[in-house]
């Protein structure tokens, strides 16, 4: 075993200032380039790449070492900083080279099943499957390096807000919070079981009950889910509770969190407060309760304007207690060709709508989709709505409401991916509040609650939960980043008997409530303090700052769009000794 050379510098952080300095450099061999009488090694850490320069000033054994080195030899380097006669503007340190005088051989490799280099094009089962040396490329390092920051800054601020970091419990009761749970089998107790948190929701709430005031953590969360690119089995939030505490109170204190991540990490100055949209506008405006606003295509209603045409589709849907909708693209007549908008008209389709009405706004004239049933008086009323001008395109949808939304909602966003109006440089933060407090289950017609049955609704519409539930606002916001919802909190029960009248409203029966949540009710009774909080989603927070588009580019070791870890190959078969102690059978 080599003696380990003691570093004295990273690769990646050198530079002109460090010219004749001597330095100690261990890495992984990039590249090896033997020109004769030089030899050339790329040298890289998770900082960077330097060029280390091997030449006949040093020992035939060392130059010998040096030529016999190959991609992905681990090594270490003693030598001295140059400045570069032939610069390389492609790499941080290419004003410089490291001569060296000393080398040692850590461990030789096999050539690599994967090229390690940021724009590699590699099918993303292969990069999961070496993980460990995809997790080399530079940028991988800094997307963990980046995401550290992140949170290394949430535990300061917080420290400085009087938070107190407590972990909660990894093995818990199984609850219903909307997806499914993972389970594990308890050995001592056969037939019961353990679920992993969907959230630690009602411990952060039990700890505002036992005085911790206020409590944060770096919450490991697990879903049962089907997987995206913006969604993971295991996830992590940053997890905040607070105790005497109303909206504006979470409100403020999120808002100088969010501050001084941008600026310390993106050097963007957030001015706040920030805007705050009701889910109602939202929804009216964008068909989103996570809207985009760095662009605008809004979204107008047309019931009024279109209820007595001669278009059946139109007045049929407004007769059945649906809306007509739709968006009006700037200058997109001439981006957007019939076979363009055909595609996007199947897109939609997705989300429920049957299909697209379309109008060009022409110079003398309106061409669309429905010319036979509108005359070009009655399509020029549509697009007076739009406040249209010449060389935009207008779609129209027709459903009911959540149809409209959704469908309107994806387009405008598609069209302006399209239109190249998505820069990721600008950041365009709000909240959007006063969501409803229930929403209808489509299958079964029952209520649910739209985040958690432990959010509190408006005080002031408490009447309406026995007659008319679906009116209820709810005390909840989420914090919204160019379309995606960085996190979402809300002002909690923390009356007993309103904590079962929720419950009553979503059809538990009180035997339900008391199996499933009784703990809670029981904590309640000897005293609890109003609270409220909010997690953010740590993975899809990094992953935005950094552009990306998937939050596996953000985790270390991700699962793939099938739940497996390709690393490990889990999930994977036990042995049957296991299943026997544990009171399983699968057959």
């Amino acid at each position: 075993m080599n003696n380990v050379f003691k570093r004295t510098d990273m690769c990646g952080t050198l530079g002109i200032k460090d010219v004749n300095k001597e330095v100690i450099l261990n890495g992984w061999v990039a590249k090896r380039r033997n020109l004769g009488g030089l030899i050339f090694v790329d040298l890289r850490d998770k900082t960077g790449i330097v060029q280390i320069t091997f030449d006949d000033t040093i020992s035939k054994e060392i130059f010998d070492l040096a030529d016999s080195l190959r991609t992905e030899y681990v090594i270490g380097v003693k030598g001295r900083v140059a400045e570069r006669s032939a610069k390389n503007e492609n790499i941080p340190t290419g004003e410089i080279e490291v001569f060296a005088t000393d080398l040692v051989l850590y461990s030789e490799a096999e050539t690599p099943p994967i090229y390690i280099k940021d724009d590699d094009n590699v099918d993303d089962n292969l990069r999961l499957k070496y993980r460990y040396l995809d997790l080399r490329k530079t940028k991988m390092q800094r997307n963990l390096t980046f995401r550290h920051k992140v949170t290394k800054i949430a535990r300061d601020y917080f420290d400085e807000q009087g938070f107190t970091e407590v972990e909660t419990p990894m093995l818990i009761k199984s609850t219903p919070e909307g997806a499914r749970d993972y389970i594990v089998p308890s050995r001592v107790y056969p037939g019961s079981f353990y679920a992993l948190p969907q959230s630690p929701q009602l411990f952060k709430q039990l700890l505002m009950v036992g005085g911790t005031d206020r409590y944060m953590q770096i919450a490991k969360c697990f879903r049962d889910e089907d997987l995206r690119a913006d969604r993971q089995p295991e996830f992590t939030q940053i997890d905040l509770e607070v105790s005497f505490a109303d909206q504006d109170t979470i409100m403020e204190i999120q808002e100088g969190f969010l501050k001084k991540v941008f600026k310390e990490l993106m050097n963007v100055e957030i001015q706040t407060p920030l805007p705050r949209l009701p889910w109602e506008e939202a929804m009216e405006r964008y068909g989103s309760d996570k809207p985009d606003t760095r662009f605008g295509f809004e979204l107008k209603k047309l019931n009024s304007v279109v209820k007595n045409c001669n278009f059946k589709v139109f007045t049929d849907c407004l007769e059945a207690g649906g809306d007509v909708r739709g968006i009006s693209i700037d200058g997109g007549s001439d981006k957007f060709s019939r076979k363009d908008i055909d595609k996007l008209t199947e897109m939609t389709k997705a989300y429920g709508a049957k299909g697209l009405v379309w109008i060009r706004v022409n110079e003398n004239e309106f061409n669309s989709s429905v010319n036979k049933f509108f005359t070009q008086e009655e399509l020029g009323e549509i697009a007076k709505v739009f406040e249209a001008k010449v060389g935009d395109l207008i779609f129209i949808c027709s459903d009911k409401a959540k149809v409209t939304y959704d469908s309107l909602g994806f387009l405008r966003r598609e069209v302006a991916k399209r239109m190249g109006l998505l820069d990721d440089k600008q950041f365009n933060l709000l909240w959007v509040v006063d969501f409803p407090m229930f929403e209808e289950d489509e299958e079964t017609h029952r209520l649910k609650a739209m985040h958690h049955p432990f959010t509190c609704p408006k005080l002031d519409q408490l009447d309406l939960l026995d007659t008319e539930p679906l009116k209820v606002k709810a005390d909840a916001y989420d914090i919204v980043l160019n379309g995606v919802e960085l996190g979402g909190g809300s002002v909690r029960i923390h009356d007993k008997n309103l904590q079962r009248k929720m419950f009553e409203v979503i059809g538990l029966t009180p035997e339900e409530c008391d199996e499933k949540f009784g703990f809670l009710i029981e904590a309640f009774k000897y005293g609890a303090p109003p609270h409220a909080g909010l997690a953010y989603g740590l993975d899809r927070f990094v992953m935005l700052l950094l552009g990306e588009a998937s939050i596996r580019e953000v985790m270390a070791f991700p699962k793939n769009q099938n739940a497996q870890c390709l690393v490990t190959s889990a999930p994977a078969p036990v042995e049957h000794e296991q299943l026997e102690e544990l009171g399983i059978d699968t057959k």
